[in-house]
């Protein structure tokens, strides 16, 4: 029990006596701020997007690589968090992303210690449509190291014998052990998230919606932050190839995500659709009824 207090008061103790945010020596009146929100997942289901379109409000501050806090760099300290923050004025909310939190073990309950205020974005995304592009990214970064097997045959073709597998009559021969399907059960992660913060920290993001009306979407995080909807429709552009939204910049130019967003997925067999299909119905609707709201995943 000691032990337990002493390393609260160690790792609280900065955070209480540097609360004061670290002043920029350039610009008096700028600061960087610890944050307020996190877009915490999920993993290819849309959050580089959304961060990106969340930046057309001035008032949203954000770091552009991922920080990884609350997960690979906790030991770093809140200081060093602090210092990776871009410096923000009065009014402006400064936000981070790292969609790895989401099926982190530890980063819940450190993210509760440091601000259990925190508010919590998640964007969810078809499980089955977020597994092809989990996939598909996968695959790409493996070229160099020679082809991966099929999308079909990490996912069900004899239940991925390479690896340690998890298939019975309850997965529909899913392989659910497999990472790109795993994740997919969003349910069994947010339980973990729901056990130190209240539902009403939580703001959920529908992935495909995110693509097909962009400024709704971000309207509605604008609201959840508290700050005035200023993104609206005029400011994107579907690029006509990738049919993926692009920013419209005041000059006229396009700011699209870079040539890994909105690249083709591999066509799957339907056979394998269906069974991933019937494998995640009812972790979806054990999602639905956790979160309570419902999207409209085909």
């Amino acid at each position: 029990f000691f032990q337990m207090i002493i390393h609260l008061t160690i790792l609280i103790l900065p955070y209480l006596v540097c609360s004061a945010p670290i002043r920029s020596t350039q610009q008096p009146n700028r600061e960087r701020k610890l944050p307020e929100a996190i877009i915490i997942g999920v993993k290819k289901a849309g959050t580089r997007a959304l961060l990106e379109f969340l930046r057309l409000n001035p008032h949203i501050k954000a770091p552009g690589p991922e920080v990884h806090f609350f997960d690979r760099n906790f030991e770093k300290g809140l200081e060093w968090y602090r210092s990776q923050m871009p410096e923000s004025e009065e009014g402006d909310i400064t936000i981070e992303k790292s969609p790895a939190y989401f099926i982190s073990k530890t980063a819940p309950s450190r993210m509760k210690e440091i601000n259990p205020k925190m508010k919590l974005i998640v964007v969810l995304r078809d499980p089955v449509t977020r597994a092809i592009s989990d996939y598909t990214q996968a695959s790409s970064k493996r070229r160099r190291l020679g082809q991966m097997p099929s999308f079909e045959r990490m996912a069900v073709g004899n239940c991925a014998p390479w690896s340690k597998s998890n298939c019975s009559v309850k997965t529909q021969g899913v392989n659910s052990h497999w990472g790109a399907v795993r994740i997919g059960v969003y349910h069994k992660y947010l339980q973990r998230w729901l056990k130190e913060f209240p539902l009403a920290q939580f703001h959920f993001v529908d992935g495909q919606k995110l693509i097909d009306d962009p400024a709704e979407e971000v309207k509605k995080v604008e609201e959840f932050l508290g700050l005035k909807s200023v993104v609206t429709p005029s400011d994107f552009e579907v690029d006509s190839v990738k049919k993926f939204p692009c920013i419209k910049n005041p000059d006229g130019t396009h700011h699209c995500l870079g040539k890994t967003k909105g690249r083709p997925h591999p066509k799957v067999d339907e056979p394998v659709l269906k069974r991933l299909k019937r494998f995640y119905e009812p972790e979806n609707d054990r999602l639905f009824s956790l979160i309570r709201q419902h999207f409209q995943w085909e």
